[in-house]
């Protein structure tokens, strides 16, 4: 019986979903009137649509009517350049204007907007109102006309709060897919970039970019992207993260295998090395495909200073980011089970501060590590100010009266610290780093030394297994592309980086000449 039932909701959620599409597709009749009630039906008589009807020809009452919907338009614009110009015309009462001469002299003399579309079916005039445009509907014509009055409240272009950076630029995206595609055309000034609008999600209908230069990127790069972005079939898509989550290659992984950045010069800087871009309308973040791993640890401003000082900073960013993962293990390896591999006067200070703790070195460090990251989640939801002052003072205060009550030793407060610390060092895999720290620690706590060996060739093991896009994820280091080692873990002069990264692209390509050559 349930069957049957189940059957009979399915046909007729189908019926009424075909016979919805039916009466979208239907074209447009000669009557403003019945128009403008179809249209009232198909958006449900919200209260945020607005029409008015008018006459522009002599003795004609209600031979136009305009259409929009309210806070997604500019008024100024329709009240300047629609109402004024077609109540001049009524005005004016022109000899000349007959019926069937009215739709092109609107679009030729009348209307001086540069994006006016002739539409034939209420399909169209529907989603044409709903992205923010208005629409002119004429008496006698089985037409309407789409005039582009989109308007939309949003941030100033600022500095990201997520990327800060000393030097360089400070222009960060906003949640306008026309304002951040303009800022990658300002830095790159060049026929061959190539921006490629879809729209998914079936009720948000988010439009989104692929943003690719054509002559440097693979092709076969753009087609896979193309097609894992058509395999999209959900309803919502809010954000890039949607996005992200829909076209990696390993979603079960912890590791990102797709880039995100709210800076314009970094996404610029990934499209001239063969990379592609997607830009998604209400998001600040744009991801990038593929995405090596030892791109979380460079950063735009390496390429700004001299090589010397971005060569040491990008080391101390991996040294880092094996710190933040390991510290934990490492203190709780040696407090419980490697007690030899510790100096004799340090290993009495650890005891001495054990001393009066109640639990063991493995239970305390992860009371620590979990209070800490309580901090930071709470410090990150909570307004800016207060959530500042949340993270210092009660780390302070309770770091300080742990140790004062006896609950835990100062060399556990000194080891969670220096781990805090060294993940936000290397912000681009912190939700990575969350994971494996709690790995490692518990591998430490049940095996000692020997668990962090076997945690660390397991997940050196599965970043060799991993690939992004096509491209092998730990490279230029397995496989190996010994060019490359010039922009991986240092970075020399920017005259001896002369080829375009052969594991983006998958075959070797220059983009400047040979420094030495140029005498």
């Amino acid at each position: 019986m349930r069957n049957i039932r189940q059957a009979l909701h399915n046909r007729l959620v189908k019926s009424n979903h075909s016979s919805s599409k039916n009466d979208d597709n239907k074209s447009l009749t000669p009557s403003v009137k019945i128009n403008i009630k179809w249209l009232k039906e198909a958006l449900k008589n919200s209260a945020d649509i607005i029409h008015r009807e008018f006459g522009i020809i002599k003795n004609n009452n209600t031979d136009t009517a305009i259409f929009y919907i309210d806070g997604i338009v500019d008024n100024d614009y329709i009240n300047r350049y629609i109402i004024v110009p077609l109540m001049d015309m009524e005005q004016k009462q022109e000899k000349n204007i007959t019926i069937d001469h009215l739709l092109n002299h609107l679009l030729d003399k009348v209307l001086p907007s540069s994006n006016v579309k002739v539409v034939h079916n209420l399909n169209e005039v529907i989603h044409g109102v709903l992205v923010g445009k208005t629409v002119l509907f004429l008496e006698n014509h089985q037409s309407a006309i789409l005039v582009n009055t989109i308007s939309y409240d949003s941030r100033p272009i600022e500095e990201p709060d997520t990327e800060s950076t000393v030097r360089g630029s400070r222009e960060g995206f906003n949640e306008v897919l026309n304002t951040n595609t303009s800022l990658i055309r300002r830095k790159i000034v060049n026929p061959d970039l190539v921006f490629e609008e879809k729209v998914i999600g079936k009720q948000t209908q988010t439009r989104i970019r692929i943003a690719y230069i054509d002559g440097i990127v693979n092709q076969e790069i753009v087609e896979e992207v193309r097609k894992r972005i058509n395999q999209i079939d959900t309803d919502m898509v809010l954000e890039s993260g949607y996005i992200e989550q829909f076209i990696e290659d390993t979603p079960s992984s912890l590791f990102p295998t797709v880039g995100n950045s709210e800076k314009s010069d970094k996404i610029a800087a990934k499209l001239l090395e063969g990379r592609v871009a997607i830009f998604c309308d209400g998001t600040p973040f744009v991801i990038t495909v593929p995405y090596l791993f030892i791109e979380s640890l460079q950063v735009p401003e390496d390429y700004y200073s001299r090589p010397f000082i971005s060569s040491f900073v990008r080391l101390l960013r991996l040294l880092a980011l094996f710190l933040t993962i390991s510290t934990p293990g490492v203190f709780v390896s040696v407090a419980t089970y490697h007690h030899e591999m510790v100096p004799t006067q340090l290993l009495i200070t650890m005891a001495a501060a054990q001393e009066r703790v109640p639990f063991p070195s493995f239970l305390e460090t992860l009371i620590m590590i979990t209070i800490f990251q309580l901090l930071r989640e709470a410090g990150v939801r909570m307004p800016r100010p207060v959530g500042s002052a949340i993270s210092i003072v009660g780390a302070l205060v309770i770091g300080e009266a742990a140790v004062q009550a006896g609950l835990v030793g100062a060399p556990t407060v000194i080891v969670v610290a220096l781990t805090a610390i060294t993940g936000f060092v290397v912000s681009a895999l912190n939700n990575t780093v969350i994971i494996l720290r709690y790995v490692i620690l518990f591998l430490a706590g049940g095996l000692g030394f020997y668990g962090i060996l076997l945690g660390a060739l397991v997940i050196v093991g599965h970043l060799c297994s991993l690939r992004s896009f096509g491209s092998p994820y730990l490279s230029p280091f397995a496989p190996v592309f010994f060019k490359e080692w010039k922009d991986a873990l240092i970075r020399m002069p920017l005259w001896s980086l002369n080829k375009r990264p052969e594991s983006v692209i998958w075959e070797p390509q220059r983009r400047q000449d040979d420094y030495n050559n140029r005498k």
